[in-house]
């Protein structure tokens, strides 16, 4: 009697292991790997494309017997063998209108063999969510420049308050259309790379990783002596030529009700730029540029 009894513990706790390891395979270990980013760009025909990687976690899967399906908007449709490789599979979902997200996971069936018997099993994934977004970015002009270059972003869905910044630094930013945006690059410290994004009402998105080069430049006179009313002219040299679409000098002074001076912008194949300064009320301060030769370029400046 006691022998029977052990042997039908045995039993019960192997039914309760394969049970467990049904479990396992249905939710807790998948092999399925979703493929599709979180985020797709906007296209005219609506029709996005979902992929995703099968590898049953089940050894001795039955040939032929593995079906994966996505299920999507309540309905369940059977995905196909995608050309990128044998175990990825994909499907094109048209979109309806008026939306701008995906919901869906992938249903995976198939048959593996135990002990000579073919069992069916399950696998699937938790419901993920893709955007679509119409604004993105396609590409940078160039990944590298001086501060106050002129640099243009090509994309889709721009608009009049989007901003470009380095590792949040904001920069000039110039609307040219909704496919092309410029901007500057902001006085930072150059010789470093930055993380560029494009902000505005509809998020940030990123947009690459540019290299701030450094630029020697010069400026004469060095230092400016006024009266009020009095104007002088100050002259700005590269020792290259400006890049195409110029080179904006940001020049600050914390003297603003001394200084009264027009915006410097050196334009594209010049080395120079002269413009005139007037003296404002009287006192004291500086002309400051950062980003130039050892850091900041300083110009002492009085104004009686």
């Amino acid at each position: 009697m006691h022998p029977h009894r052990f042997t039908r513990v045995k039993s019960i706790a192997l039914s309760f292991c394969a049970a467990l390891g049904l479990v396992f395979l249905t939710g807790c270990a998948t092999g399925i790997t979703n493929l599709t980013p979180a985020v797709l760009p906007e296209n005219p025909s609506q029709i996005y494309t979902i992929s995703t990687r099968v590898k049953p976690k089940a050894p001795d899967v039955v040939p032929g017997s593995l079906v994966v399906r996505i299920i999507i908007d309540g309905q369940s449709f059977p995905m196909k063998k995608s050309a990128l490789g044998n175990d990825i599979y994909e499907f094109d979902y048209q979109l309806p209108a008026g939306r701008s997200e995906l919901a869906y996971y992938f249903l995976v069936n198939y048959k593996y063999l135990q002990q000579g018997f073919a069992r069916d099993t399950e696998e699937f994934i938790d419901v993920v969510r893709t955007k679509i977004v119409g604004r993105y970015v396609l590409s940078l002009e160039t990944n590298r420049g001086p501060v106050g270059a002129r640099i243009s972003v090509l994309g889709r869905g721009f608009t009049a308050q989007d901003t470009v910044t380095f590792d949040g630094t904001t920069a000039r930013t110039v609307y040219d259309s909704p496919n092309s945006i410029s901007f500057f690059v902001p006085a930072v410290e150059s010789g470093r790379n930055y993380k560029v994004e494009l902000t505005g009402a509809n998020g940030t998105s990123p947009i690459g990783t540019f290299r701030v080069d450094a630029t020697a430049l010069s400026v004469s006179p060095t230092e400016l002596a006024l009266t009020r009313g009095q104007t002088q002219s100050i002259t700005f040299t590269l020792s290259n030529p400006a890049p195409t679409g110029g080179l904006l000098l940001d020049v600050t002074t914390d003297a603003p009700e001394s200084v009264i001076m027009p915006e410097v912008v050196i334009p594209a194949g010049s080395t120079s730029a002269t413009i005139n300064v007037t003296g404002g009320k009287p006192g004291s301060g500086s002309l400051f540029l950062k980003g130039f030769g050892s850091g900041e370029v300083t110009v002492p400046v009085t104004v009686k």
